[in-house]
Parts: structure tokens; C-alpha cells; sequence
């Protein structure tokens, strides 16, 4: 299983975010547009990912619900059609989203404008089998605090909208 260090918050002000992200050396990698299919899990959270004209993939996650950063265990695996597993699982709730992607050294950065929600930020700091994670959740609260981030956010986009 892989892990990253998490953290998300409302964005005020996205085009500002994305001019200080740029400046801090951040690699804009373009707007993905995806939609997650959530399904009811019994343990942790289990969603399907469509992005268009890209991968489908199905990803396997758990992680706490709180306003700091958090670590958070994932697997990825490859999916040819998602049609069969919607109508076999049952859709629990869909979160479309347009997310401008940034990479800065070993975190992501998500600039997401979702669908019914607004506008959210996303750091994810990608952790290799030796990385320090307290290094990682201090790198996370840094670029937090120099892109000027708004209130922290809890949970999910799936969350939110139920």
C-alpha cells in the first residue's frame, strides 16, 4: 500500500494560489477533469475514478477525518470499465471536479473547483518507504501557509456534498 500526507482547505482565491504555487518552482501539469464514484465501504473509503480522456482507475483508501494534516493509505488499481462495478456496488454519492494538478518535489498540489461545492486546495506529499512523515506534514503546513489557504476542511468532497 502506498501513503501521503494530506491536507485540504477552501481556496478564496484559486488564481492566486496558482500564481504563488508557480512561484515557489511548483510544475503546472494542466487540469484534469475527473469524476469519483463513491461506494459504500464497509472499512475505509473505496471510489472510482474517471478521468476524461485518461485512466480509469479504482482506489482503495483510508484515513482520518480531521483539519491537520493527515496520513493517509491507499492502493490503485487499473480498471478497463467502471460501468459493472457502479451497478454492482452502488453509488453512494459522484464528485465531479476540474483539478489543476502542480507538482512541487514530492507533493502534489490540487487546485480543485468542484462541482456544487466551490474551490478547494489539496496537498498531498507522496511518501516513499523511507520518507519522515513529520518532515512531511512541516513541508504540507509551510505551503499551506505561503499559498494562503483558507479554512481547513475535515472530510471529503464526498462528505460535503451528502
Amino acid at each position: 500500500m502506498a501513503h501521503n500526507v494530506e491536507l485540504k482547505a477552501h481556496l478564496p482565491d484559486p488564481e492566486a494560489a496558482l500564481a504563488r504555487s508557480l512561484a515557489l518552482g511548483a510544475q503546472d501539469q494542466g487540469t484534469l477533469h475527473q469524476r469519483d464514484t463513491y461506494f459504500p465501504a464497509r472499512h475505509g473509503r473505496l471510489k472510482l475514478r474517471e478521468i476524461r480522456g485518461g485512466a480509469t482507475e479504482l482506489i482503495a483508501y483510508s484515513r482520518a477525518d480531521t483539519e491537520e494534516s493527515k496520513l493517509s493509505t491507499y492502493e490503485i488499481t487499473p480498471i478497463a470499465d467502471g460501468r459493472a462495478l457502479r451497478a454492482a456496488l452502488g453509488v453512494r454519492v459522484v464528485v465531479t471536479k476540474a483539478r489543476r494538478l502542480l507538482l512541487l518535489d514530492n507533493v502534489r498540489i490540487h487546485l480543485d473547483t468542484v462541482e456544487g461545492l466551490g474551490s478547494f486546495i489539496e496537498f498531498e506529499a507522496v511518501l516513499g518507504p523511507d520518507s519522515d512523515r513529520a518532515a512531511n506534514e512541516a513541508k504540507v503546513a509551510k505551503l499551506a501557509a505561503e499559498l494562503e489557504v483558507g479554512e481547513r476542511v475535515a472530510v471529503g468532497y464526498a462528505d460535503l456534498l451528502e
